[in-house]
């Protein structure tokens, strides 16, 4: 009976460990997670200065990829 005992605390350490850890993932990710209004605010910007010409096409395409990968939106050159 005792073998049991030790075998069901044993198992409910390692459960509580395991939930433990799936907290901290969960809590790092919504850490990292992206601001959203700032990238679209960021995108806006970066968009008026391409159309003045302020900014060149290459670094508003790499520049615009960026910003899209933050943002998890798929572009053509993730294809």
């Amino acid at each position: 009976m005792s073998k049991r005992a030790r075998e069901r605390t044993r198992q409910e350490k390692q459960e509580a460990k395991r939930q433990k850890k799936e907290d901290r993932v969960e809590e790092s990710a919504l850490a990292e997670a992206p601001d959203e209004t700032a990238l679209m605010e960021e995108f806006r910007a970066l968009s008026e200065q391409y159309n003045a010409n302020v900014v060149s096409e290459s670094h508003y395409t790499s520049e615009r990829h960026r910003i899209f990968v933050a943002l998890g939106i798929e572009t053509e050159q993730d294809a």
